[in-house]
């Protein structure tokens, strides 16, 4: 299977058929470096349909995307990609133990999201829970995420308050 082309080929990419290459990209190495690559892609259609098997694929094994941390991290800075590429990339931090390394960037970008009122709820909900668990590194986060999102509350959307009301209710234990 050629991922490019399997990921270009349908009109409307469908749940199955990202499934499909999820598990194929899972069968080795190489070929999930062949769906990171089209992830990575400045190509917006290309990356947007890799996205959701990226983070299928990082979920089932979490091993494969290790050495692609630091693309996953720099994918947060861009601009000029679908929401998919940034709401899967913080989707699959949020899952993984992320190197210290990467903790400053990734704090900042996910503040940044979630004080952006144009953010989409679901990169906004994704930035609260990787706060969350960098928060048992640095909890003098812990003060800050609860003033942004006590300062946001009002104006967010359902599914923000109630990823939001779980982190305060756990940062509080």
């Amino acid at each position: 299977m050629n991922i490019k082309e399997e990921l270009l080929k349908e009109k409307i990419h469908t749940k199955a058929h990202a499934m499909e290459i999820t598990n194929y990209a899972c069968s080795s190495a190489a070929r999930f470096k062949q769906l990171m690559d089209c992830f990575l892609s400045n190509e917006y259609r290309l990356a947007q349909r890799a996205a959701w098997s990226v983070s299928w694929a990082a979920r089932a094994k979490p091993q494969l995307v290790k050495p692609y941390i630091k693309d996953l991290v720099a994918q947060l800075q861009r601009t000029d990609v679908h929401n998919a590429v940034i709401r899967n990339s913080v989707r699959v931090l949020e899952d993984i133990d992320i190197p210290e390394q990467f903790h400053g960037d990734v704090m900042n970008a996910c503040f940044a999201f979630i004080e952006r009122p144009s953010t989409p709820a679901a990169i906004k909900a994704f930035s609260l829970t990787t706060l969350q668990n960098l928060s048992a590194f640095y909890p003098e986060i812990k003060q800050e995420l609860k003033l942004i999102v006590e300062e946001r509350w009002n104006t967010e959307t359902p599914a923000f308050k109630s990823r939001a009301k779980k982190i305060l209710k756990e940062m509080t234990k």
